[in-house]
């Protein structure tokens, strides 16, 4: 079980939030098996946006604040496409020149391989 990070969780009035015995409630934070958002870290879109305005300007500079584009060119704009139109064929396509190059089900399935 894990609690929701949520930083105002506890703050949010629903039934299954209320504890205690008459007359001495409180509300606390949600404990779940698991959670849908967040990356599993948090009860509810509230609570994801809630983090998110506490602490993603610290999570962004601490991952690597993005100073210049980012730019898609024709040698990484590779990605593994599978045509479930026709038969389930597999190809590496490329987004800027179009270019279709067929590959086996074992090549599509093989994470380490990212462009032809």
């Amino acid at each position: 079980m894990k609690y929701c990070q949520g930083p105002k969780c506890h703050t949010y009035r629903t039934k299954d939030r209320i504890r205690g015995p008459k007359g001495a409630k409180v509300y606390q934070t949600r404990r779940r098996s698991s959670f849908y958002y967040l990356g599993g870290n948090a009860c509810s879109m509230n609570c994801q946006d809630d983090w998110f305005r506490k602490f993603g300007e610290q999570a962004v500079n601490h991952f690597g604040r993005i100073h210049e584009p980012i730019k898609l060119t024709e040698e990484n704009a590779w990605y593994k496409y599978r045509d479930w139109r026709h038969d389930n064929r597999y190809y590496f396509a490329n987004q800027l020149s179009e270019q279709q190059i067929p590959i086996t089900e074992e090549q599509y399935n093989d994470d380490n391989l990212v462009r032809p």
